[in-house]
């Protein structure tokens, strides 16, 4: 017993070290790659970042592999790494460190910004240090807050108030934030009669603040703007300074314009936000300073309330985030840091200034001449107003389609935008779509001039393709109710109304079989619109045509692009019907093929088969007998005329081959007419392309002179070819059907001697040749 018992615990443990062993090889097995044996080198693992942040090579080989950052960008980018290192110090040097740090940034900030005895809170999210100064206000007006928590906030709910123009989400990230309802806010609207239509309306601010107050709510926060979010406006900053103060609300000022503080300088509107109780500034972008902190500049005097709003913190990390803005500032200096925002207000007058000269441009903010966003947007004048193209013809636009005129413009405004940006990509550029003013194209160097390295020169590039891209939208915006009212006379057309293409319209074939009311998928159709691009697109005109939509649950549609000259649409809609409908009957054609050829096989089988037993009864039965048949075939050879059948694939009909033989002319059959091409029914001049309009003015007589010799042209084919056809048709040798009569052919003969041409008349013959 005891043997066996040693022998079965030792098979125990032997079973349970093999288990441990497998276990431990599973684990090791899903380990990721790079983990498995003793690490990697550092030159692998920085190969990898290298790949990681550069990706594949042949994929954007055009675009810049990395930020041109420059040496103030390097000396940020190191003050990251030397945070690193200076928090592996003692805590009694690190705190030494710390507070020099954080105390010069601060102090810097305040004098260069012009923010007197105020204080510092540096965050990485832009809208993390109005949240904290939301919380500071609460703490401030709530006292048993830290006690009561929710319930001080429910018997007297607190109201922040914000800008119509406000950032989009901004209020909502306030609310998550803070853990606060949405009924919380307050949107103030802009003016609607007075002033800027992107400014906060004062009077109806105070006409809010004061009804909240009747039904017992608190008036907490009011965020100002010191140059929107949208187009750089200003909120008349001083009066809602004295309606705070008169209401103990705390007053935040946001913007890109409090950039411009640091200049000599500075709007009476943007001076009063150094008032406020609270301000934010993003150096970042303004300097061109990558990975740097913004910052939340603020007053109070309670450590102990800054210390649980979390303005101020004991952590090394935190206290260490002003690190690369401080090496930042020492590099810089007072000098480099007014010289960067000079020179982006600079550029923003210069296109400002530039822009006026510009017709069909209208810029949104020129009441701010101090402001360093610039936003403008194409327009079309009323007739007459342009000096420059009163020469086109601008339709009169009836109060009904002032919506689709909106619609319009904005989708040129957005094609603009978008070539503007492929065409200057120093500039900048944004496209945006404001509530009033519709589609808008932004120009804010204060954001992107330090980053992207834009110059005096990019803004006169800028400006020079603008100008080269209005006779282009001029010129579309114009042809698109005619080309609708061309289309909607056109039969088999259909104009589909997308205000989102920019180009002269959308036109969409309806075939036989066409499903009008349903806008389902159509593969017949597709095919046929497919077909019609090709052949569109075989034209060589100037005109550019897709096909969409591009999402696959609509029918397709033709979308004509860009019009750069004077376009004749009337032949520009009858080509498209045109074409469309030979690609249909073609494609039917090629659909009943297979049928047609099907039983006209069966029915030649059928004449084939009744035309040997006919021959065989004719013929008799000894001539099929082998030897019998060959000696009287020898003796009375039978004249037996040759007989067979043609299939006509025009006519879907069997014919005798009968004619062909004895007449020795291969029949024509029955071929319905030619269907007309729009491209053929206008005649048009050497080197000119299709769908453009005659010349007018000096032009006229050349023109005239050269329809005159196409017409001359037409005449000669006519009588040369009349009298070839007649000939070729009498030297038949025996009279058929089909045949001309003897008188016929007298009478061709006189029509020939009379269309005969003197010598003296082939120069002007080979001239018309040349000329076609």
């Amino acid at each position: 017993m005891g043997k066996n018992l040693k022998e079965a615990v030792k098979m125990l443990e032997d079973s349970q070290r093999r288990t441990e062993e497998e276990n431990g090889k599973k684990i090791s097995g899903d380990i990721p790659g790079p983990l498995q044996g003793s690490g990697q080198d550092m030159v692998s693992i920085l190969q990898v970042v290298q790949n990681l942040m550069h990706g594949d090579e042949d994929e954007e080989p055009q675009s810049a592999r990395i930020q041109n950052i420059g040496e103030q960008g390097h000396i940020a980018l190191l003050g990251h790494s030397l945070g690193a290192y200076i928090s592996t110090l003692d805590k009694e040097k690190l705190r030494k460190l710390m507070t020099r740090i954080l105390s010069d940034t601060t102090l810097w900030l305040c004098r260069i910004f012009r923010y007197e005895n105020g204080c510092a809170y540096f965050h990485e999210e832009e809208r993390e240090g109005l949240a904290k100064i939301c919380r500071l206000a609460i703490h401030s007006r709530y006292e048993d807050f830290v006690v009561d928590g929710f319930n001080v906030l429910y018997n007297k709910k607190p109201v922040i108030y914000l800008s119509a123009a406000a950032r989009p989400g901004l209020g909502q990230y306030l609310c998550n934030q803070l853990g606060l309802p949405f009924p919380c806010l307050c949107r103030v609207p802009c003016n609607t009669m007075f002033g800027s239509q992107h400014q906060m309306d004062v009077a109806f601010l105070e006409k809010l603040i004061k009804d909240d107050i009747e039904r017992g709510k608190l008036p907490l926060l009011l965020v100002a703007n010191a140059g929107t979010a949208a187009v750089g406006h200003t909120d008349k900053i001083g009066r809602l300074k004295e309606l705070c103060e008169q209401y103990g609300i705390w007053l935040h000022v946001e913007g890109v314009n409090l950039a411009t503080l640091v200049l000599g300088y500075v709007s009476s509107s943007v001076l009063a936000a150094t008032k406020c109780d609270s301000m934010t500034l993003t150096p970042g972008p303004w300097l061109g300073l990558p990975a740097v902190p913004a910052v939340t500049l603020y007053k109070h005097d309670d450590p102990a309330l800054t210390l649980v709003a979390g303005l101020t913190s004991n952590k090394p990390a935190d206290k260490l985030r002003a690190l690369p803005l401080w090496l930042s500032l020492q590099y810089l200096g007072l000098d480099g840091i007014v010289e960067r925002i000079k020179h982006a207000c600079q550029l923003s007058q210069r296109l400002q200034e530039s822009l006026k000269k510009v017709n069909h441009i209208k810029i949104l903010v020129e009441d701010e001449l101090s402001s360093p966003v610039v936003v403008f947007r194409f327009f079309q004048e009323l007739p007459g107003s342009d000096p420059v193209l009163k020469g086109i013809p601008v339709p009169n636009m009836a109060p009904s389609a002032v919506s689709r005129e909106r619609h319009s413009c904005d989708a040129l405004n957005r094609w603009l935008g978008e070539q503007l940006k492929q065409l200057v990509p120093a500039s900048g550029l944004t496209v945006m779509d404001l509530e009033v003013e519709g589609v808008c194209i932004r120009f804010s160097p204060l954001m992107t001039a330090a980053v992207l390295g834009t110059r005096g020169e990019d803004v006169d590039q800028l400006v020079a393709c603008i100008q080269s891209k209005l006779p282009v939208l001029t010129c579309t915006l114009q042809l698109r109710e005619e080309f609708k009212q061309e289309v909607t006379a056109a039969a088999g057309l259909l104009h589909v109304d997308d205000p989102n293409w920019p180009g002269i319209g959308v036109v969409r074939y309806e075939h036989a079989n066409d499903d009008k009311s349903s806008l389902k998928l159509d593969p017949e159709g597709e095919k046929i619109h497919a077909g019609l691009l090709k052949k569109l697109n075989e034209l060589e005109s100037d005109l550019t045509f897709k096909m969409g939509p591009e999402y696959k649950s609509m029918k397709s549609c033709i979308y004509i692009g860009m019009a750069s000259d004077d376009v004749d649409i009337s032949e520009l809609v009858e080509t498209i019907a045109v074409t469309a409908r030979e690609i249909e009957e073609n494609s039917r054609l090629l659909e009943n093929m297979t049928e047609v050829v099907r039983k006209g096989i069966q029915e030649a089988q059928v004449q084939l088969q009744k035309a040997n037993e006919e021959r065989l009864l004719e013929e008799g039965v000894l001539r099929q007998i082998p030897v019998v048949g060959s000696v009287l075939n020898w003796f009375s050879p039978v004249q037996a005329s040759q007989k067979g059948r043609t299939f006509n694939l025009t006519a879907g009909s069997l014919e005798s081959t009968e004619h062909t033989y004895v007449y020795k002319v291969q029949g024509t059959g029955v071929t319905p007419p030619q269907t007309p091409s729009g491209t053929r029914t206008k005649q048009r001049l050497p080197g000119q392309k299709p769908f453009k309009r005659s010349l007018r003015g000096s032009d006229a007589l050349s023109e005239t002179s050269s329809v005159s010799h196409i017409e001359d042209l037409e005449k000669m084919e006519h009588l040369t070819s009349g009298p070839e056809q007649d000939v070729l048709e009498t030297s038949s040798p025996e009279p058929h059907p089909g045949a001309p009569t003897l008188q016929d052919t007298e009478q061709t003969g006189a029509l020939q001697n009379g269309a005969q041409r003197p010598e003296d008349d082939r120069p002007q013959v080979e001239e018309l040749e040349s000329l076609r």
